[in-house]
């Protein structure tokens, strides 16, 4: 199954491109025996528009044009429900096992992800209740995919 980030807004150079790049490695290199390939990022360009609700409008259109079909989505959204490291994981290899083609994990702009992509969503997830950049959220979300790839992979998980 391939693991997709669709996210708003590009990673400009520096830590948090570092980081999230070193995740998304690890993700994809313990990710292969798993029967998991990617991770992949594709980046969608921030929209111009003035009013917050034309931004998430636009960017949601962008959003789901870059949609794999067919698959899962999993929007993150502070509107969501808050899962554990294992229940990602868990998620991850239910699709899997049911022949899933693709999960994609989709992180909107500054303004949040509107209701046209709200509406694609098989789930919705929050990282809490606190506000986070969404090029954070990025870095956040390869970090769970790497966990949740050594989660799969019987590592022992400290937090279990």
């Amino acid at each position: 199954m391939r693991l997709v980030i669709i996210a708003v807004g590009r990673l400009k150079a520096g830590p948090e491109r570092e980081l999230c790049a070193r995740y998304l490695d690890r993700a994809g290199k313990s990710g292969r025996s798993l029967g998991l390939s990617g991770p992949d990022v594709v980046e969608i360009a921030e929209s111009q528009a003035r009013r917050p609700e034309d931004r998430m409008t636009d960017e949601g259109a962008a959003i789901i044009d870059a949609l794999p079909d067919p698959g899962a989505m999993i929007a993150l959204d502070p509107r969501g429900q808050e899962m554990t490291s294992e229940q990602i994981a868990a998620d991850i290899a239910a699709l899997r096992d049911h022949g899933s083609r693709a999960l994609t994990f989709v992180i909107g702009g500054a303004d949040g992800l509107g209701e046209n992509v709200r509406g694609y969503a098989d789930r919705m997830v929050s990282f809490g209740r606190a506000t986070f950049p969404h090029q954070l959220v990025r870095v956040m979300m390869a970090e769970q995919l790497y966990r949740a790839t050594t989660i799969l992979s019987g590592h022992p998980y400290h937090k279990a």
